[in-house]
């Protein structure tokens, strides 16, 4: 037995798919396809914060330098303001990074529900259903995988020098 996908609630394995404790044997499936949903309007408004979050610093820095050259105060005013903007905006550099990876994982999860359906025994049954969309994609691929190795009889086949197959010679 090959197993394709496996963590704490779904096992694809070259018999069977496991999800959540129910078994569906991959002889008993004769299709898989997936939906999604729409989308969630509490993970797009998450990035925004953070991309505000990204940006307010360096706004306040630029205003900062722009407001002190308008006002045209004395030198060591106008100094204080530029270096506190300055120190403001390199302010962002460390935090950055931070909220850069969290951006980064909210595209890795999606912003969608991401369903699993399956024809298993005739009738259509939702195998899995999940809004973190990289996780969605391995289950999804592994099922793909399992359903392939078995419909496909196994056959090994030698690979030449050339990455070719083989070809039997001809006998003069």
């Amino acid at each position: 037995m090959i197993t394709y996908y496996d963590d704490r609630s779904v096992q694809v394995t070259s018999t069977a798919v496991r999800v959540d404790g129910r078994t569906f044997p991959l002889a008993e499936i004769s299709v898989v396809w997936h939906r999604r949903g729409s989308r969630s309007w509490r993970v797009l408004a998450g990035r925004g914060a953070i991309g505000a979050a990204l940006a307010g610093p360096v706004a306040a820095a630029v205003l900062g330098v722009a407001l002190a050259i308008w006002l045209r105060p004395a030198p060591v005013v106008t100094i204080a303001i530029v270096g506190a903007s300055v120190l403001v905006g390199l302010g962002v550099g460390p935090l950055a990074d931070v909220l850069f990876e969290h951006l980064d994982r909210s595209y890795d999860r999606g912003s969608r529900e991401l369903e699993m359906w399956a024809r298993w025994r005739g009738q259509p049954v939702r195998l899995l259903r999940s809004g973190d969309a990289r996780r969605f994609g391995q289950i999804y691929r592994a099922v793909q995988r399992a359903m392939e190795s078995g419909q496909v009889p196994r056959r090994q086949k030698a690979i030449g020098s050339s990455g070719s197959s083989p070809r039997p010679r001809s006998r003069p």
